[in-house]
């Protein structure tokens, strides 16, 4: 497999695209490093165009910038040999085989016809289709052939993938293992991932950064770490059993505790402070605790405030 890349998986600077009188993409500057990156926006916010622009099949109005150190725009053939592109829709020529799709695909990046069909093996094994692969793509699920797009994007072992909704249309169970694909490809394999995707629990659960986009510019470029970190220190505490005794007792000891509509327990002020006191007033009180977490922000309200932002904007 390839060796982690110690560079910026993108490095753009003021990119701008036009269709006629619309600008999809607003002087959007960001760097990217290497791990598991979420895209995120809503319809219309410039993330299909962004990916085009990454893979060459676009070109921008005006801006620079490179993706593993090839120039966008000037070395689109290089960029495309060393990213694997899962994209949203079909892409699949019928009456053939999965397969023998995957080997098609292998045999269009100059992998020999015998060695693309070992690779092609292989990597629907990683992908999870057993007998399926010997079957005509016209009689796959919705979840066989994202599966199978999925192995069309890594055959051929690039550095960095680009992966547009990879859970879309698969069941719960599905799609904790595809996340869990990912993840191996990520931290084991040293893959730079983008992922491009509507299901935000996905991108809180596997992605390193995020990107948000509204309305063609860049609204938040962070490390997922930084962005779940509340302004000021929390704890989130779930009991079992009633919880006004439990209130009254963390109020008197000094402690703001706000309640939410889950039944949920906001205590402000440093968790690791606070989490004796959480254990001793629920002995106090005969209720059970159920959990103690540190706050975190959610990518919902991360997301839904950058989005307001670029609508203001």
């Amino acid at each position: 497999m390839t060796a982690l890349i110690d560079t910026a998986l993108i490095d753009i600077f003021e990119i701008t695209k036009d269709y006629g009188r619309f600008r999809a993409l607003d002087g959007v500057s960001l760097k990217v490093e290497s791990g598991v990156t979420g895209l995120l926006g809503p319809n219309g916010a410039g993330k299909t165009t962004l990916i085009k622009v990454l893979l060459g099949l676009v070109k921008t109005s005006s801006g620079r910038g490179r993706l593993l150190n090839f120039e966008l725009g000037s070395q689109y053939r290089e960029i495309r040999a060393n990213v694997g592109y899962m994209p949203e829709d079909d892409c699949f020529l019928h009456g053939m085989t999965g397969i023998e799709c995957v080997q098609f695909v292998a045999q269009l990046s100059r992998i020999p016809a015998i060695e693309a069909l070992r690779r092609a093996h292989e990597i629907l094994d990683f992908c999870g289709l057993a007998q399926e692969r010997y079957r005509t793509v016209e009689t796959y699920s919705t979840g066989m052939r994202q599966k199978l797009r999925f192995a069309q994007a890594i055959v051929h072992d690039p550095p960095v993938l680009i992966l547009d909704e990879p859970t879309s249309g698969l069941d719960p169970e599905e799609r904790v293992v595809m996340l869990n694909r990912i993840r191996v490809l990520a931290r084991d394999h040293g893959k730079a991932v983008l992922i491009c995707t509507h299901i935000l629990p996905d991108v809180q659960s596997i992605s390193d950064a995020v990107v948000i986009l509204a309305r063609g510019r860049v609204q938040v470029s962070e490390r997922l770490t930084e962005l779940s970190r509340p302004a000021e220190p929390s704890l989130e505490v779930r009991l079992l059993g009633p919880s006004d005794r439990f209130v009254d007792l963390i109020r008197g000891r000094g402690v703001a505790i706000d309640t939410r509509q889950d039944d949920t327990l906001v205590l402000h002020g440093p968790p690791d402070e606070l989490a004796g006191q959480v254990w001793q007033s629920a002995a106090q009180c005969g209720v059970g605790v159920r959990s103690i977490t540190p706050s975190r922000n959610s990518l919902e309200e991360i997301f839904l405030k950058a989005v307001r932002e670029g609508d203001a904007n």
